[in-house]
Order: C-alpha cells, then structure tokens, then sequence
C-alpha cells in the first residue's frame, strides 16, 4: 500500500470517528436539542445574560422551517465544495498539461538529437526539410508557384 493511500485511510477513519463517537458516547444526551448549531446556542446563551437584548440586525429571510433551513443550508454547502472541486480539479488538469507538454517537447528533442546524430551534422535553424518535399530545379513547383 502506498504512502498516499494510508494516509487517505487514516483521514477516512478520523472522520468516520469524528461522526460516530458524539452519537456512541452519548455527547448532548442532557439536553433538548443535542446537536444544535452554534447560532442557536450564541442565540441562548445571550438570551440567558441579557434578556431585553436587541439584535443589530434581522435576517434578510426567514425560512418557514427548520427542514428548509437545514436543505438551504446544505444547498450552500454543497455549491461551495463544487466550487473548490471545480478550482482544485482546474488546477490539476493544468499542471498535467504542463507535465505532458514538457514531456512532448523532451522527446521531440531527442528524436532531432537521434537524427543529428545519424546524418553527422548538425541542423542550423530554418533548414528543417519536410518529408515528399523536391529540391529546387527538379521539375518541381517552387514557393511562388513557378518552376
């Protein structure tokens, strides 16, 4: 097994605990709502020191239910980790790019280096031949179109 992959394991199973021990060791089990969120416990606990307290500001909207607050905010979860996905996926296809392009541009260097080798000189820069090309003045047809 790779170092990668039992790293990835590890992450899995500290995640899987972080999930299931709350619940097994029964963390919360005095309380109405357990695991209640960290708003609503702010929401308490200012409650409880300042009763008259006003709040500075009022949501912009109030969903009818917990459910669809819970769905809404599970919605902006899930956008949100597409939206690293998307970037961290970006980021990778660029550098495999990269990585593919240098390796095209190394072979390309050594199968001119493997035919400068065979023909015992050395290319100078323009002078590429292309293949099914005719040398000038052997009936064939020039740049310019005469012969």
């Amino acid at each position: 097994m790779s170092r990668n992959t039992k790293i990835n394991l590890l992450l899995l199973a500290v995640v899987a605990a972080l999930a299931v021990l709350p619940l097994a060791l029964g963390l919360g089990d005095h309380k109405d709502e357990p695991f209640t969120g960290a708003d609503g416990e702010a929401e308490t606990a200012i409650t409880e020191l300042e009763p008259d307290y006003e709040p500075w500001f009022s949501p912009l909207y109030e969903p009818p239910s917990g459910e669809i607050e819970s769905a809404l905010f599970s919605l902006q979860a899930a956008l949100g980790a597409g939206v690293l996905a998307y970037y961290f996926g970006l980021r990778r296809g660029r550098r495999q790019g990269e990585q593919r392009a240098l390796e095209r541009e190394r072979e390309t260097g050594r199968e001119e280096t493997g035919t400068e080798r065979e023909t015992g000189r050395e290319r100078e820069p323009g002078t590429e031949r292309e293949t099914g090309s005719v040398p000038a003045g052997t009936g064939g047809t020039s740049a310019d179109g005469q012969d």
